[in-house]
């Protein structure tokens, strides 16, 4: 029984950018345009085969109309979402010896 390999930030932050792209129904083009980056470099993000830059990230974001927080968020709940909890993670929460809010990073 194999187990899928964890997803990447990077290919879950592309999947998140298309979405918020699509719902405000923008181009590749305009979107790129707004961003100051190339559309061949935008898809490529969004096919989460680049890793782009905070920057550019931003610029990505601010041409959509949102914030790296709330995206950020999103990404984050993509992933833990879909990752396996560990035993060890699993076992404290079992026993109660986390007492405080968990964060898990991917």
């Amino acid at each position: 029984m194999g187990t899928e390999p964890e997803r990447l930030w990077r290919e879950v932050l592309g999947e998140r950018l298309r979405q918020l792209r699509r719902e405000r129904e923008q181009t590749l083009a305009a979107t790129a345009a707004r961003a100051g980056i190339s559309v061949q470099y935008l898809s490529e993000i969004e096919r989460g085969r680049k890793e782009p830059s905070s920057e550019i990230i931003a610029a990505v974001l601010g041409a959509l109309g949102t914030t790296l927080v709330e995206v950020t968020g999103l990404v984050s709940l993509d992933l833990t979402s879909r990752a396996p909890v560990t035993r060890a993670v699993r076992r404290s929460v079992q026993d109660r010896s986390v007492r405080s809010p968990l964060a898990l990073a991917a």
